[in-house]
Formats: C-alpha cells, structure tokens, sequence
C-alpha cells in the first residue's frame, strides 16, 4: 500500500516523466461559467441526473434478491488492463499483462485515468463532484434521497508498482455500477464510487493526504503546500490546476458526507495465498508512525583514520537499523527503514552525516508507541557508544555521535464499524460458499478507509496477493480472485443499502 518514498533516486527517475508543457482546460472549476450546452457528455459540471420511475424497473430488495447480482470478470478484467494503458511501469513478463504501473498522482497519466473515470460513471448514470483535493465523487441516484452507500480507493501507483494495489478496488466500483445499470436495478438509497487523490504519497510525500483533508484530519493548506519529491517545485496544487482538477466544492466530509464506504483491495501480504482463503474481512488497521532520524559524527579520510577515532556516523546507522529490527522483534512489532542518505558520499571519506527514515507498525498504539521510547532511549545510547545486546562486541570502540529525531506522521490504530464488517463477512461467505474460505484480518498497511472511518462507518476487504508481493511490477492477483473480491463489493454495499431500508443501521 502506502510507502513514505521522498527524496530518493528511484522517485527522482520518475519525476521528469510527469511535467506536460501544454495547458489543460479544468474539469474542476464548478464556479466556472459554462452553460450545460457548452459541457462535453462526461464533465463533472454537466447538469444534475434522477433516475425516473419510467425509465427504471425497480427491483425489490425483500428477500436478498440483490444475491442473484454477479460482476462479470472478464469485463471487469478488461476494464483493469485496458486503463493500464495510462502509466505503464516496469515490464515483468511477456504477456501483454505482465507489465507494471507508474501513475504517480496529479501526473499527466493520472489526469487521462481520471479523465476516463469521469466520463465512465457519468455514462452508467452518477452525478460526479470534484473536491479541492482533486478526490472525484460518482452517485448514482436511488428510490429515495439520502447519502450515498460507497465504493472507493485510489488510481495513483507507486513510480514501480503493480497494477492492482488501489485500481483494483476502483474498477471493481466500476464494474458495481455497471451491473446495477445492465439490470435495471434501483437501489434504496443512492450508492457512489469515490477516487481519492495520492493515497500512495509516492509523489507528494504524504500518504492518505486528500481522504485525510476530507476527513478534516489533515489541513487543506498543509496538504496544497506538499512539493513532489527529488527536488522539483510543483506542489499538490499547482499539478491539481495545471491537470484541471481542483474543484471548487470544499474537500471535508461535510461537503461530500457519505453513509458508509467499503474499499476492496490486494492482501499486499502472504497470509491469504498461505492459508488458501480467498477473502479478508478487515476489521481495522495497525497503528504506525513514521521518523526520519539525522546522525552527525565527522568526515575523516579512511586510510590516516584510526578506528578508535572515527565518528562513522554509518556504522552507527547500520547499528541502529540492526537494533530496531531486535526491538521489533521483542515487542512483536514492525520496524523498517526504506530511505537512507549520507554524506559526503565519498569511498574514501568516512561519511559525517547520514540519514534515515524508519516506519514503526504494530496492531496497538500503546505497542508503538513503547518501541518509540524503547528506541529512542537506545539510540541515544549506540550514539554515546554504550554497548547494547553485544551489538559492539568484537569491534573498536569509536567517538561519540549526535542522534536527533523528527516525527513524520502518525497514524493511530483504526477499528472499523461493526455494521460494515458484517455486512462483508456476510457477503464473502455467501460469495465464497464457504466461511472456512475467509478470514478477520488486520491491515498492516494504511488506506484512504482508515480517514473514511473516522467519518462515516467503514470497512475493508482483502483478496489474495501472490507471494505476498506489492509496490512491485510482479504485484498479482487472480482473475478469479478478483472477481470473488468484486463480487463480495457489491454484495456488501447492497447488502448494507438493504439494512439502511429496513432500519438496521442509520439511514
């Protein structure tokens, strides 16, 4: 799922690729004075639709006939591969399939995906509004007025991802719609499919950021102001209107409230594929936080410098790292470092600084935040050249180093809606045919659902990923996977419809 890349080479590759020279009209600007006549058949400003008691043969929802609704895979397939052709990545294989993604957000790639989600949900009859956070919302209207059950995810891909991890549970949203408009059928309330700008932060170094805006979690200003990584000046908002999506509508919850949200996404982890299950009721997701941790020793030459005068500041990294995968290890945590610059970047100068980023994650907030004491009191001790757990034994003992922290982000551990996650579990075992087919799961990795959650009751559902492989050309799931995943999707936003029609859950 989310990766906190930022200054690092592999992003640096990808940027030059995302500046178009050529302007953009916006698809975004709802102030702007067009009247309908002058809107193309898929802009978001085109004029509102209902749909009619005689252009619709409404289905009753009385015994679960919702059931008998099934997506079709090799449409939804299709529609998967054939949008891969807005920012291909890495090719891994030979089939025409076997190639990865690199759609960073508010890239010209992104702006043609969007372009087509636009016009695609405005075909199979939604109403679509554009936020300031670029995040696109389609409703199809029901029997009666209400907020909208939802589907969402995200479009945007790491610069050497797969093409499943967030577009798949898009087009899934897809493929929902279509069925419910090929069978004429008319839900209670209205149900929306919503794209959410860079969940991945892969670009603009802030994961979740535009659910988080909407979410009213993260501020709007802090979120426009974020500037793409390996040195380029664009920022959040200049690409939103440079690619015509900042829309004028305010990106908060109370601008677009929903009445649920459910987001199908890949495993992006080996427990599913290992057990031979095919769906993951997600009941929440682990907390994490994110640091950056700055090391200053000395710059020295490495043939005249004695061991035991050396303030290497790598070595000392190394050290840490080390340290944290233990710390990780007791606590039954996660520790990982992804991104690390040192300078002067010499062979033969022992380098002075280095920096490090490291993502702590466990299922408990009170588990992270015992490795961050844990940690940051150990650190300050393998700075100081104390010995801990034999990690100096056998080595020279060198000059004392500086460690400073910075917290980067912080994201507290999420407990979804109970509604939601029976509604799902419902719908995969009726799906599946089987409950030993499915399983509770705690994502491990953040979602746009966990800032959907603190605004409207929400949940998650898992299929499996091969070999637990994501953020990778080689991400993979099944067709069949797939369409079981899908199909869970429309079940568990009918099925949820449904309860909001009989007073189950607050309509």
């Amino acid at each position: 799922m989310t990766s906190g890349v930022r200054r690092s080479f592999v992003a640096r590759n990808y940027i030059s690729r995302l500046t178009a020279t050529t302007k953009c009209h916006s698809l975004a600007g709802l102030s702007f004075p067009l009247s309908s006549s002058q809107l193309s058949s898929f802009s978001p400003l085109g004029p509102t639709r209902r749909f009619s008691a005689s252009t619709w043969n409404a289905k009753a929802m009385a015994g679960g006939d919702f059931k008998a609704l099934k997506v079709r895979q090799d449409r939804l397939m299709d529609t998967l591969h054939s949008t891969c052709v807005f920012g291909p990545g890495e090719r891994w294989g030979n089939a025409a399939e076997e190639m990865g993604m690199s759609r960073l957000a508010l890239s010209d790639s992104d702006k043609d995906v969007r372009d087509w989600f636009v016009k695609k949900t405005t075909e199979l009859g939604c109403n679509v509004t554009i936020d300031a956070m670029g995040n696109i919302f389609a409703i199809r209207p029901g029997r009666q007025e209400g907020l909208a059950t939802f589907a969402g995810s995200h479009l945007d891909t790491q610069p050497t991802g797969g093409r499943y991890d967030g577009i798949l549970g898009v087009l899934a949203g897809i493929e929902m719609l279509t069925v419910l408009k090929d069978n004429n059928w008319e839900t209670e309330f209205p149900v929306g499919l919503v794209n959410w700008t860079n969940e991945e932060g892969a670009r603009f170094p802030m994961s979740m950021s535009s659910s988080g805006v909407w979410a009213e979690e993260i501020p709007l200003e802090r979120a426009h102001n974020l500037r793409e990584v390996g040195g380029g000046t664009a920022t959040m908002k200049s690409e939103l209107e440079r690619i015509g999506y900042l829309g004028s509508i305010p990106a908060s919850y109370k601008s677009s409230p929903m009445a649920a949200h459910f987001e199908l996404h890949i495993e992006q982890g080996p427990i599913l594929e290992t057990e031979k299950q095919k769906v993951g009721v997600v009941k929440g997701v682990q907390a994490y936080k994110w640091f950056t941790i700055d090391i200053a020793g000395r710059d020295a030459h490495t043939g005249t410098t004695p061991l035991n005068s050396r303030a290497d500041a790598m070595l000392l990294a190394a050290r840490l790292i080390m340290h944290s995968h233990r710390l990780a290890t007791t606590h039954s945590a996660l520790a990982s470092t992804g991104i690390l610059t040192l300078s002067p970047g010499s062979t033969n100068t022992i380098p002075g600084r280095v920096s490090f980023t490291l993502d702590v994650r466990a299922p408990a907030d009170a588990t992270v935040d015992a490795m961050e004491v844990a940690l940051k009191r150990d650190f300050a001790k393998l700075a100081a050249g104390e010995d801990i757990d034999g990690l100096l034994a056998g080595s020279t003992p060198g000059k004392p180093l500086s460690v400073e922290w910075r917290t980067d982000f912080v994201s507290p551990a999420t407990i979804f809606h109970p509604d939601c996650i029976a509604a799902v579990r419902a719908s995969a075992e009726e799906v599946t045919g089987s409950s030993s087919l499915v399983r509770d799961m705690t994502s491990g990795a953040g979602h746009d659902s966990v800032y959907s959650n603190r605004r409207c009751p929400t949940s998650m559902i898992f299929v499996p990923s091969k070999n637990g492989v994501s953020h990778n050309p080689e991400e993979y799931t099944s067709p069949e996977d797939c369409a079981i995943g899908a199909n869970v999707l429309l079940q568990s936003v009918l099925r949820y419809d449904q309860m909001r029609a009989e007073g189950k859950v607050k309509a």
